[in-house]
């Protein structure tokens, strides 16, 4: 399984409607993903900014993620949708010791 953290933004035609009828709808459209994805929302939560909901959640592959993102947008509610893959420890210690094997040419001058 994989991780990824998601950010979303509502529109604001989603927000107008929550504001007429506040709700929290993280704990439902949580267990709805989950159940239809066979996906995990580890954690859930209102921002304010750039983004009003982060999730981390936990998937089997780039293409359930991508389809849970696809979904989301397709609704109406949310205006953008950011997923970042989340690595663990030790992938990211996979990836750090792989790192000094790639060779490539940088665009900045050597000194």
């Amino acid at each position: 399984m994989a991780l990824y953290l998601m950010q979303l933004s509502y529109t604001k035609e989603s927000l107008a409607a929550q504001m007429k009828n506040p709700q929290d709808r993280l704990k439902t459209n949580s267990e709805m993903i989950a159940k239809s994805t066979g996906s995990k929302v580890l954690a859930a939560g209102y921002a304010f900014g750039e983004f009003d909901v982060a999730l981390v959640v936990e998937t089997a592959d780039n293409t359930t993620i991508a389809a849970i993102s696809i979904a989301l947008s397709a609704g109406g509610a949310v205006a953008s949708v950011k997923t970042t893959p989340l690595l663990s420890g030790n992938e990211w210690v996979a990836a750090m010791t792989k790192a000094s094997t790639v060779t490539y040419s940088p665009a900045v001058p050597k000194k």
